[in-house]
């Protein structure tokens, strides 16, 4: 006790948790295995402490440096499940999963059923429905598995997600949406919100008045009159982080006046070049809406929608949608870490003892 005491004189509040916890993994490697789907449900990719050499693995258009199917090492018990955006793999992720393992932490990654890289039949209203149930369902496998079952206490478990994954997180934290709010959105501020409501099909052959004109009629006919309000919620998360998320489905009185007992902690993280979820449409609802309740765990003035990504290799890049690439003026080398070590004090202030 005396030498935690003294840690906490020495080191600024936020990081004398992961101090005091950091020795027994300082040295650690990043370990990485993949739970196989079961039925319907998609692979669960987790990362996580160990002990043995890390090497390069190629995963896509991204190389990972880990330890592939190592044997797991005990951390700071502690389980964070990271919710992937539309169409999205755990690999654009992975620096922030590597991040949280390097502090102690068990990372799982759930493939969402529909809205994935190779599987797009859900995405949207259909997919953020599932999605706070299927981070759940992850929760449950890892904690079934007996080799990450003894890692982390099932019951104080973070959740991070971005842009879809940041409806999920925020559904997690307590948030009610409906399909119906996000066709209003859409019938209102397709012009301004564009890239949202059409699925970012704008901005690439010159036929965008006709494209916004067909996705708000579209988005209109499918969801305009599902206006059953969803929810879903764990106890056993207890801190939540949204990165730039949708947010324009959201009720925002379920935001201010959350109806659970003991919500979550909630972090937000803004990148407000963000052109695929335009910050006043949808992050920044949020923050006016809930207040002191949200802390702003990390604001990118220059960063766009991809930001909080893993940057892709040079051969990839040309392919990747421009409101995923970073603006002129984003300093990534710097921002992104000290942006990946606030959400991991975020979650070591809410989550350890």
């Amino acid at each position: 006790m005396r030498l935690k005491q003294l840690i906490s004189q020495l080191i600024p509040r936020g990081l004398a948790a992961t101090a005091f916890f950091l020795s027994p993994w300082a040295l650690a490697s990043v370990g990485l295995d993949v739970l196989p789907g079961q039925g319907d449900d998609g692979p669960v990719t987790v990362f996580y402490p160990a002990q043995a050499a890390s090497a390069p693995l190629k995963r896509g258009s991204f190389t990972l440096d880990v330890a592939w199917q190592a044997p797991p090492v005990a951390g700071n018990h502690r389980l964070v499940v990271l919710s992937h955006g539309s169409g999205g793999s755990p690999w654009p992720q992975s620096d922030l999963a590597a991040t949280l393992v390097k502090a102690g932490y068990v990372v799982a990654l759930p493939e969402h059923r529909g809205d994935n890289w190779h599987d797009h039949r859900r995405v949207g209203p259909p997919s953020w429905k599932i999605r706070p149930q299927e981070v759940s369902e992850a929760i449950d496998r890892i904690e079934a598995d007996p080799r990450f079952k003894p890692l982390f206490d099932a019951q104080r478990v973070g959740v991070y997600g971005m842009s879809a994954g940041g409806i999920t997180a925020l559904t997690l934290a307590g948030a009610r949406w409906s399909p119906a709010r996000f066709a209003q959105h859409c019938d209102q501020h397709a012009d301004e919100d564009a890239v949202a409501c059409t699925g970012g099909l704008v901005h690439r052959n010159g036929w965008d008045g006709v494209k916004i004109t067909l996705a708000r009629w579209y988005v209109n006919l499918r969801y305009g009159h599902d206006t059953e309000a969803e929810s879903h919620t764990d106890a056993r998360v207890q801190a939540v982080v949204a990165a730039v998320p949708m947010a324009a489905a959201i009720d925002m009185d379920s935001i201010s006046h959350p109806s659970l007992p003991h919500p979550p902690a909630l972090g937000l993280v803004e990148a407000r070049r963000d052109e695929w979820l335009v910050p006043r449409f949808h992050i920044d609802r949020v923050r006016e809406a809930c207040g002191p309740r949200c802390e702003l765990v990390a604001d990118l003035p220059e960063g766009g929608h991809g930001a909080v990504l893993s940057p892709w290799s040079n051969e990839r890049a040309a392919e990747v949608d421009r409101y995923l690439m970073d603006p002129p003026g984003f300093h990534r080398a710097s921002e992104v870490p000290a942006t990946f070590d606030k959400i991991v004090d975020f979650f070591n202030r809410h989550l350890l003892p």
